[in-house]
């Protein structure tokens, strides 16, 4: 089964972890290093995209952990 991308992101004072289509984070709490570790390693596992957001919301950085074209031209 497939499973969303994940998003670490900041909301009420905390940092999150939540899957695309989710309603609630399935991480909560710790710093954003913290956080991010927790994002990557269940990217990692489900094989998705890994977006971390920085607190005002904007994207900081993007990780893909799977489904990569490997022969991309540029």
């Amino acid at each position: 089964m497939a499973q969303g991308d994940i998003e670490t992101y900041y909301e009420d004072g905390t940092w999150k972890n939540k899957r695309e289509g989710a309603d609630r984070a399935f991480t909560t709490g710790g710093t954003k290093e913290e956080a991010t570790a927790q994002g990557r390693e269940a990217a990692i596992k489900d094989k998705v995209e890994h977006v971390i957001k920085n607190q005002d919301g904007t994207i900081s950085e993007k990780n893909s952990y799977g489904n990569d074209p490997r022969n991309v031209p540029g």
